[in-house]
C-alpha cells in the first residue's frame, strides 16, 4: 500500500507526532512518502496545488493522508486520489481555520479527530474515527528520578517544573504557569524549547511535575509523553487530557486561575517529593495510544479508504 503524506514543513521542521506515525507505518510494512508544503496562509497551500498534482504522478499513492484541516483542503482540490484527513486541534480550535478545515471534512474520504472534543466541535461529519497521535514507548520511558536530574545537572532537592511548549506561543498560555509558579518557592520553570526528543524523556523524568496551561490543544503529545515516563502532572481542561489522567493519582486538573495552578502544583510537587511516581505508563498501554496499536489502526482506516 502506498500512502503520501501531505504536512506543513516550517522553517525545515515537520512535527514530531507525524514523522514518528510515518516511521510506525512504515514498520507497519507500508510504503510511504512526504509532500511538503512550505508556503505559509491559505494562498501559500493553494500554490501547491501544481506540485502536488506531479508529486501525486510520480509517486502514485493508492490514498493521500493529509495532516491539519489546510492540508487536508488542498489535497482535496484534486480527485483523483481519495485523501484521510486528521485534525489535530488548531484547526479546529481557531474559527479562522476551522471554515476551512470545515470544507476539508465534507470533501475528504474519512476524517480523523485526534480527540473526541474536536470531533464534537463539528456539526457536518462524514466517515469519522477519534484516533489520537501515539507516544513512542521506546524513546520515552521511566527512569529513576534521581539518576535523570544528575544527567540534566539539577539539584536532587529542588522543585522543577516542565512546561508544554514555547513561551512565545499564544495558545500555550505561559503567562498563567510564570505566574503561578512565582508563588510557590524556590521552584523553577522549565519550558520545552530547542530540546531534543531525548533530552525532553529526561527533562520528564527529572522533574516534580509536568505543567500545561493551554487555552485550547487537540490531544496534546506532551501530557501522553509525560504519561510514559510517570510524571506528575498539572494541566487545565484542554483537549483529551481529562480522559487521559481520569482517577490517576499525582495528576491534577486545574482552571485558568493562578492560585489553582498553584495549589495543584503545590500538591503534585509534595506527591513528586515523597518518592512516587504517577501509573500513566500502565494507563498508556491499556489505552492502546502506543504507536503500534495507533499504526494498526490508521493503516485500517486505508485499508477501508481504498476498499470501502
Amino acid at each position: 500500500m502506498k500512502i503520501l503524506i501531505v504536512c506543513s514543513k516550517t522553517n525545515g521542521n515537520i512535527a514530531p507526532f507525524i514523522t514518528e506515525q510515518v516511521e510506525s507505518l512504515r514498520a507497519s510494512g507500508m510504503e510511504l512518502d512526504y509532500f511538503f508544503i512550505e508556503q505559509k496562509g491559505i494562498k501559500g497551500y493553494l500554490q501547491s496545488l501544481s506540485l502536488l498534482k506531479q508529486a501525486i504522478k510520480t509517486f502514485e499513492p493508492e490514498v493521500i493522508h493529509a495532516h491539519y484541516g489546510l492540508s487536508g483542503l488542498l489535497a482535496n482540490l484534486q480527485r483523483r486520489v481519495p485523501v484521510v484527513t486528521t485534525y489535530h486541534g488548531s484547526d479546529i480550535n481557531d474559527p479562522r481555520v476551522k471554515r476551512y478545515s470545515n470544507i476539508a471534512i465534507r470533501l475528504s474520504h474519512y476524517n480523523i479527530f485526534v480527540s473526541q472534543r474536536l470531533a464534537d466541535a463539528i456539526r457536518h461529519k462524514k466517515r469519522f474515527s477519534v484516533i489520537p497521535c501515539g507516544v513512542d514507548m521506546s524513546l520515552f520511558y521511566p527512569i529513576e528520578k534521581q539518576v535523570a536530574r544528575e544527567s540534566v545537572g539539577w539539584e536532587l532537592e529542588g522543585n522543577y517544573i516542565v512546561f508544554s511548549g514555547n513561551p512565545e506561543d499564544k495558545v500555550k498560555n505561559f503567562n498563567l504557569a510564570k505566574h503561578a509558579v512565582s508563588l510557590l518557592p524556590k521552584t523553577q520553570l522549565i519550558p520545552l524549547v530547542d530540546f531534543t526528543r531525548e533530552e525532553v524523556n529526561l527533562l520528564l523524568n527529572a522533574a516534580d511535575v509536568a505543567l500545561m496551561t493551554s487555552f485550547t490543544e487537540g490531544s496534546p503529545q506532551f501530557i501522553k509523553e509525560a504519561m510514559a515516563c510517570n510524571c506528575p502532572i498539572v494541566s487545565t481542561d484542554v483537549g483529551d487530557v481529562v480522559s487521559l489522567t481520569a482517577n490517576l493519582a499525582g495528576c491534577f486538573i486545574a482552571s485558568h486561575k493562578q492560585a489553582d495552578i498553584a495549589n495543584k502544583l503545590q500538591a503534585a510537587i509534595e506527591f513528586s517529593h515523597s518518592g512516587k511516581r504517577t501509573e500513566g505508563r500502565k494507563k498508556i498501554k491499556q489505552a492502546g495510544i502506543d504507536l503500534t496499536t495507533i499504526a494498526l489502526r490508521i493503516k485500517a482506516i486505508f485499508q477501508l479508504t481504498i476498499n470501502p
